[in-house]
């Protein structure tokens, strides 16, 4: 008896980070130490030397359930983008700028050429990001997930000059809430949209074509989470101060937006003033889901908000299609209970 009959195949767990060590180095900085397989990841804080009071920002999160679409799809290259995103989008949302990455992969089964396939995802959205993918874990894990099923989960280190951080306390009647585009459904929700499509989760239901969606189902879903950290640093060396921000992920609009409030003000956003991708429509009708908990389950087509002073509105949404994003002016900020109202 040994470690491979008892299902954990070392071997391939050497092949797998072979695999996937191309996809690594392009994302290396210059701040990065050392090479891959060390037992931790090393980061000169050179980086920030020059800021006047640096504070290190943090985001950890996960792929969740959008991961059986890619099991059901057999298609691995993106999950590790939605990974990415839901980390860094967090930490940029806080003024920062991404530093470094790390990544985890848990499955029944190492199949190195899916793992590399994973990775180079996860590799994808650091280069996206500015983000060094510095260190990482797969774990093999026979009898506790099945062969074919993995999860995997992300940790994010970013860094901003105290003086920079977004943090809503100049916040103010009469500031304008600019919305940048979604690709889709993004990361969060897809418990609701598995039951929603509950019927087409084939690879037959998933390759269906929607004409109202001018794509298959699966390549709707699938879609990987936009990452706004190139958008928001256009906004910044623009010269804009953005006053609050908010990412919009899981709790949608109803939970994300009152948390870039402070005391004394509301979001009001006009749910006319931006399109809202066919795939929402259709989940709400085939669904039969009402529109509240749509608003309050998915990004409905925003996936950042950002809060800036009138002035600087046309500036700032200047700056976000330089960086290849699609902004629209969606609401405003008044006086009053803290909170959203939808109109």
């Amino acid at each position: 008896m040994d470690y491979k009959n008892a299902g954990v195949d070392i071997e391939a767990g050497y092949k797998s980070v072979e695999l996937m060590k191309k996809f690594v180095q392009g994302t290396m900085r210059p701040e990065v130490m050392g090479g891959i397989g060390g037992f931790s990841g090393a980061f000169s804080a050179a980086a920030f030397k020059g800021m006047e009071d640096p504070v290190l920002l943090s985001g950890t999160d996960g792929v969740g359930t959008k991961l059986k679409l890619a099991f059901l799809l057999d298609k691995h290259d993106t999950v590790g983008i939605d990974c990415v995103a839901m980390c860094v989008n967090d930490v940029a949302c806080a003024g920062g700028e991404p530093l470094f990455f790390l990544d985890y992969v848990a499955c029944g089964k190492n199949i190195p050429e899916r793992i590399a396939t994973i990775v180079s995802g996860v590799a994808e959205g650091c280069i996206q990001s500015g983000a060094a993918l510095i260190g990482g874990e797969t774990a093999e894990m026979p009898g506790f997930y099945p062969e074919d099923e993995y999860d995997l989960a992300g940790f994010a280190v970013g860094v901003a000059d105290r003086k920079d951080m977004i943090t809503g306390e100049h916040l103010k009647a009469g500031d304008v809430l600019i919305g940048m585009a979604s690709s889709g459904v993004h990361s969060n929700g897809f418990s609701l949209v598995r039951k929603i499509f509950e019927n087409e989760l084939t690879k037959e239901g998933l390759n269906t074509y929607y004409d109202e969606l001018g794509k298959t189902l699966g390549e709707a879903l699938i879609a990987p989470t936009k990452i706004y950290v190139k958008a928001l640093r256009a906004v910044k060396e623009a010269g804009v101060a953005v006053k609050a921000c908010s990412h919009i992920t899981g709790g949608g609009f109803y939970e994300n937006v009152p948390r870039m409030l402070k005391e004394g003000t509301r979001a009001v956003i006009k749910k006319d003033s931006y399109e809202v991708p066919p795939i929402f429509g259709l989940m709400a009708k085939k669904g039969q889901v009402e529109e509240h908990i749509m608003y309050n389950t998915f990004n409905m087509g925003i996936g950042m908000i950002v809060a800036v002073d009138p002035a600087d509105a046309e500036k700032t949404m200047e700056a976000m299609r330089a960086a290849g994003e699609t902004p629209y002016v969606i609401g405003s900020v008044e006086a009053g209970e803290k909170g959203v109202d939808l109109c």
